[in-house]
């Protein structure tokens, strides 16, 4: 073979190599780009999910809290009801935006921690509160949530520290687009709640086990149910932070936030009204209500249903 065409040869094979390179790369450029919208659109649906349920639930709302004074747990209760909708709209205000300076992520993250601790401060409430409001249990509860809490911002200030490798945008300028480490921030989280989930719920078979209650059964099945709903949705996005490509690592982002603000609400909603519905039937929940600080044994509310189910069949027959 004479040198030109050797020459011609390798010139040919290096186009179509730089032709396939330059098309692999269009290719994941277009991929990423799909994933990021996919991730953009979540969130808006994610805080339309919010509004619709503010609209819905504001009525009990006014009923089930207007009405009560301003102690601790109303302020948590208006922290994590009301300020998530700061959140979801920067996060919705970072995915419309298309040019300019970038988006304020640091005040975004800063509101989203606010508000899911706050809701999580719903949940340790209600634990306490299943627990006759244990001095030692209320010790016990506080250093876990003040541990979690350091532990969990620590992996959020600290980006740059990559614990999980991760590969690199090629989009960009496009800033919504997280850590792979906030993987662990929820796997923390997810951990947290599973120990308030287990508290619950071995406060519930261990007092209640023989007791055939629709009382016990509504109040702690309901909290128990919800909690179980905000568990799934932060392991979903510890799964979806460490293993999915980079353009979904926001995606439940705002999902994240409104599932503990709407589940954190209506828990307290649920007990609230069932505490009054059961206080208008004369028969008291007042061990497993916050509010209240007297509490009844498990054989006295297994009583109280019994004199409650006697009354109403005796109204029944008059």
């Amino acid at each position: 073979m004479s040198p030109q065409k050797f020459h011609w040869v390798g010139s040919s094979n290096h186009t179509c190599v730089l032709k396939w390179h330059l098309r692999r790369r269009w290719f994941f450029h277009d991929l990423q780009v799909a994933d990021l919208q996919i991730s953009k659109f979540t969130n808006i649906g994610a805080f339309a999910i919010l509004i619709f349920d503010f609209c819905i639930t504001f009525h009990d709302e006014v009923m089930w809290t207007w009405s009560r004074p301003w102690d601790m747990t109303r302020v948590i209760f208006v922290i994590s009801r009301y300020l998530p909708f700061i959140g979801s709209g920067l996060t919705a205000y970072a995915a419309l935006r298309v040019s300019g300076p970038p988006a304020p992520s640091l005040a975004e993250n800063i509101v989203h921690i606010i508000s899911i601790v706050a809701a999580e401060g719903l949940l340790v409430i209600r634990t306490w509160a299943f627990w006759q409001k244990s001095k030692k249990m209320l010790i016990g509860l506080v250093t876990y949530s003040v541990v979690t809490i350091i532990a969990a911002v620590s992996m959020n200030v600290f980006p740059n520290h990559q614990l999980i490798s991760t590969d690199v945008s090629t989009i960009p300028g496009q800033g919504f687009e997280s850590s792979r480490n906030a993987a662990l921030v929820y796997a923390i989280l997810a951990l947290f709640e599973c120990v308030m989930l287990a508290l619950t719920a071995y406060k519930r078979f261990s007092d209640y086990r023989q007791i055939e209650s629709s009382i016990i059964t509504t109040v702690y099945g309901g909290s128990m149910f919800y909690m179980s709903c905000i568990i799934a949705i932060t392991v979903t996005n510890v799964i979806v932070d460490a293993v999915f490509p980079l353009g979904y690592t926001n995606m439940f982002d705002t999902l994240q936030l409104v599932i503990h603000s709407v589940l954190g609400s209506r828990i307290m909603f649920h007990l609230r009204s069932s505490h009054d519905r059961i206080y208008d039937t004369h028969t008291s929940l007042t061990s497993i209500i916050p509010e209240d600080i007297q509490y009844k044994q498990p054989s006295q509310i297994q009583t109280n249903e019994s004199s409650w189910r006697r009354s109403n069949a005796s109204s029944s027959e008059v």
